[in-house]
Parts: C-alpha cells; structure tokens; sequence
C-alpha cells in the first residue's frame, strides 16, 4: 500500500506538504531563479496549519476526498503543468513572471479551501454540505490571503478568479477574465484539478467511500439547487459511472480547458504520467465487477467526523 501516499511518478509523497513544497520551490528556483521563495514556503506551512485546524477561525478539515492530500496533489500537478509550459518553445511574450507563478500555485494549494468551516459556523454540521459553494468561499478567502502576503490587489483578484476553473458554477469560457497567460494558468489550474485526482491510485477507491458521501451531503446542504448534482444511488454506482465521467473530463481537458494537459508530458520530457493513470483507472471501472482493494491514506485528524459513516453503509 507504500504507493498509495505517493504521487504518478512514485517519489513524491502527497501527504506530506514539507515533500510536495519541497518539489514545488525547486521547479520555482529552476525557472527563476533569483526570486524569492518565501510565499511559497509560508504558504505550504499555513494550509497545513489551516487543515489541521490550527487557526482560531475555521475547524480542521472534515472532507476525506478533499482533504490536504488532493490538495497537495493537484498543487504538485499545477507546478509541473506550469513548469511544461514555461519551457514550451512557443511562450515567447507570454512567458509566467515569478508573481503569476506564485499566484498559480496559492490558487492550487487553497482551491478547495471553502470546505472548512468556520468555527461559528452553526448552520452546516459537516464540510461537505459547502459542495455546491465552496468554488466562491475559497475565493474570497484567497483574495485576502494573496494581500496578505503582499501582493497586489489585481494578483489577488486574479487568484480569486482563477478558483473557478477548479468548479463547475461556472463554465470555463464564461470567466471574465480574457484571453491571454492569466487564462492560460487558470486552464492549467483546472486541469491540474481533473488530472491529479483521476490519476490518484486509490480514486475509484475514494470516489465510492469517500466522495458520494460528499456529494450526498452537499445535496443536504443546498437542497433548492440539489438536482444540480449527478444522481448516484450509492457509492458503487458512483464508480460504475466513472467511466462516463472520464469521457466528460476528457472533453472538458480538450476544449474548454484547451489541452493544457499536454504541458505534464512537455515537464516529464515525453509520456504524460497522468493522463496514463486516469486511463487505467477508467479502464479498470469499465470492467463492471472490480474489485477495489486499496487503501486510501487517512489524512484527517483522528477526532474529525466528516460524516456519520453508518447513514451510507461504510465500515469504520
């Protein structure tokens, strides 16, 4: 099971932030190498911090799918799709600064920051009921959170937006926020997104344990807007359906996302790691009677309830 805490390439632990941020700031010195690193440092250090509920303002995080391990999956992701595309031939003017670079990845790192609530927060029992809303929470907290480090106030309008990307409130084509480099780093972003969690080892494993109960649960959180969600009759059939939804993230990696994917096989230096994991995971849902045997790390603190387990039939 050693696998299932690492990343595609197998070297990488993802539930470690001190591994992930590691990797992260050497890709940033690679590519600028006289700018500073220390927002990125912190950065990694608070969301940790925040995940683990060491801020007075918000309770540790309560969502196993979305939990501190996807996140700093899909940030590792987001610096590789960065780092293929800063070495693309063809960037020419539209080169990343190191600022956009640094914004791309606290955009990364906080994506799915709206699912921790607030410590006063006595309407919502559990994470999870914040699905259909959490894209705009985290925003708005990023926004601060990028002039809080001191950036400007266009950077930290910029991150704010480049969150959507990550959801589905709105369609990619329909952000407001034009047609060059800053929409290219929030296509990059949103694949990242896509590609780091159906690439994960243990996706088809989280999507039937972990995500439905979410998907349930926000449901009940937003029950006017509900049929919003696709209709699961369990976990099981959450991942009977997954290869469905592989051919709806396929399209959206190709057009609304403009291929941004082919970036992780520009940074691998020729086979796009991901794309080959989210393959074999599709493939191996197709086959109907899978059997899901691995084990996907616990990343949450051991007294957070992120859902009463017996309500959908899980083990404890």
């Amino acid at each position: 099971m050693r696998g299932n805490c690492y990343d595609v390439t197998g070297s990488i632990r993802t539930t470690d932030a001190g591994a992930v941020g590691t990797e992260v700031v050497r890709l940033y010195r690679k590519l600028f190498a006289s700018a500073d690193p220390q927002p990125l440092e912190r950065a990694f250090a608070d969301a940790v911090r925040l995940y683990d509920g060491g801020d007075p303002a918000y309770l540790p995080c309560e969502t196993e799918y979305h939990d501190i391990q996807h996140v700093l999956d899909v940030t590792l992701a987001m610096a590789r799709l960065m780092d293929g595309y800063q070495s693309s031939s063809s960037v020419g003017d539209e080169a990343l600064s190191p600022e956009l670079y640094t914004v791309g990845i606290l955009a990364a790192l906080f994506h799915d920051f709206g699912y921790l609530r607030r410590r006063n927060d006595h309407r919502h029992r559990y994470g999870a009921e914040y699905t259909l809303t959490h894209v705009s929470r985290g925003a708005a907290f990023l926004r601060g959170y990028v002039r809080e480090l001191g950036f400007s106030d266009t950077l930290a309008q910029l991150g704010g937006t480049l969150l959507h990307f990550t959801g589905y409130e709105r369609r990619p084509e329909a952000i407001r926020i034009g047609a060059g480099l800053a929409r290219r780093v929030g296509e990059l972003l949103g694949t990242a997104d896509i590609i780091a969690q159906m690439s994960d080892r243990c996706y088809l494993e989280k999507c039937r344990d972990r995500l439905y109960p979410e998907f349930v649960l926000g449901a009940l959180g937003a029950p006017r807007r509900a049929a919003r969600f696709p209709a699961f009759a369990s976990g099981a059939d959450l991942v009977a359906k997954t290869p469905t939804f592989y051919e709806h993230a396929v399209h959206r990696l190709n057009a609304p996302l403009g291929r941004a994917y082919d970036y992780a096989a520009r940074h691998f230096g020729g086979a796009n790691l991901y794309i080959d994991a989210m393959r074999r995971n599709a493939a191996y849902a197709a086959e109907g009677a899978a059997v899901l045997r691995r084990k996907p790390p616990h990343t949450l603190l051991p007294e957070v309830q992120p859902y009463p387990r017996d309500l959908f039939g899980l083990a404890h």
